[in-house]
Parts: structure tokens; C-alpha cells; sequence
């Protein structure tokens, strides 16, 4: 088992597993409540705190996938803006990895239990590509 501590470790435990594997990817921005008082409006200055709202997923396969900064370069050209990217793996069938379409209904879920702040499940990256840990 690969110890995951960047986006690299990721990438070379999705091409190491015995099922081949679908990566699953949602951007978030980091947003300020508009009810927010004093207090969170100064933990979210310092980058602690907010509210995370998903601006697009995707869905690819290991191999479609090169660095980090080719992943933040790709997202940019959707014109959509986002501060953590959240990660999760599908496995598929011996050498057959999960279609896209099979993909959908899980991006869906992981769309939703980032909207709902159930992050314990995830893999997280910030626009550096370090990991992101959520207390």
C-alpha cells in the first residue's frame, strides 16, 4: 500500500492497483458565508473556515493524467475558478476500468457530501497540490 502524500503518490497508487482504476475529481471553491460574523470573516482571511461550493467535476483515467500542474492548467481553460480539488478512486474489473457513464452517479455523490461537509472519505488538494486535512 502506497502512503499517499501528494498528487504524484496518488497517481502511482491508482496505476499500481490489480483492478484498473477511474479517478474521480471535484473542484471547490472556498466561499464566505453571507451571514458571517467577525470572527469567521478573520478565519476565512487567514484560509480556515468558509464553505466549500463544488464548480465542476471530472471524471479520468490514470493514464490521462500527467503532474498537478497539468491538472490546474486543464481546469483553467474551463474558465471556472476553485481553490481544493477533492479525489476519489473507482475500481473497475481486472484490466477493464469504469466507464464514464458508470461514473456519473459517484461524482454526483461525492458532489453532494462535499456540499454536506462529509469530507472524511476524500482525498484533497489545494491549487499548490499539497493535501488538505479538514479537522
Amino acid at each position: 500500500m502506497v502512503n499517499i502524500t501528494n498528487y504524484a503518490d496518488l497517481l502511482q497508487s491508482a496505476r499500481m492497483q490489480p483492478d484498473a482504476q477511474r479517478l474521480l475529481f471535484v473542484f471547490a471553491s472556498a466561499e464566505l458565508p453571507d451571514d458571517a460574523d467577525e470572527i469567521q470573516k478573520e478565519r476565512f482571511r487567514a484560509g480556515e473556515g468558509g464553505t466549500l461550493s463544488p464548480v465542476m467535476c471530472v471524471d479520468k483515467l490514470p493514464v490521462e493524467l500527467s503532474d498537478f500542474p497539468a491538472l490546474v492548467e486543464e481546469s483553467r481553460q474551463t474558465g471556472a475558478s476553485w481553490d481544493i480539488v477533492f479525489v476519489a478512486g473507482m475500481s473497475g474489473v481486472a484490466d477493464i476500468p469504469p466507464s464514464s457513464d458508470e461514473a456519473e452517479q459517484p461524482l454526483m455523490m461525492m458532489v453532494e457530501a462535499i456540499k454536506n461537509g462529509h469530507l472524511g472519505n476524500l482525498l484533497a488538494f489545494n491549487m499548490q497540490g499539497e493535501i488538505v486535512q479538514f479537522s
